[in-house]
């Protein structure tokens, strides 16, 4: 599941909508918006995002909020390590291989001390949080 998905399924819940019903009001199918949310098709588009908002009448920060989720939910991510480090290639090949045998808690830990390599390497905060 993406981070988008996950939104999305938690605002149908609180609003009693079937994905049915939901798919017919954005003029998609049901199977899309179940893949959508299962985080098995690609990001949303701006477009398909807007439409979203305006489905839930979502404003200001909420907006904000979901399309910046929606900006940051590809299920197919790909790390260029072109121009990198052989030792950053190595990390990002790991990560690719043990990703799926992390549990939310393990994702923690490897996301602080993310954080804190970052802040040894002087990092800005930008840096280090800005797609989240």
């Amino acid at each position: 599941m993406t981070p988008f998905g996950q939104a999305l399924r938690r605002l149908r819940a609180e609003r009693g909508i079937s994905q049915r019903e939901m798919a017919t009001a954005l003029d998609v199918s049901p199977a899309y918006l179940s893949a959508l949310e299962h985080g098995r098709r690609g990001r949303p588009s701006w477009a398909f995002t807007q439409r979203v908002i305006a489905f839930f009448n979502i404003i200001w920060d909420d907006a904000e909020r979901l399309e910046r989720l929606a900006a940051i939910s590809d299920p197919r991510v790909v790390v260029d390590t072109r121009d990198l480090s052989v030792e950053a290639t190595l990390f990002a090949n790991r990560l690719a291989r043990v990703i799926a045998d992390l549990d939310a808690a393990g994702l923690d830990d490897l996301d602080a001390a993310l954080d804190t390599a970052l802040e040894k390497a002087g990092a800005s905060l930008a840096t280090r949080r800005g797609a989240r």
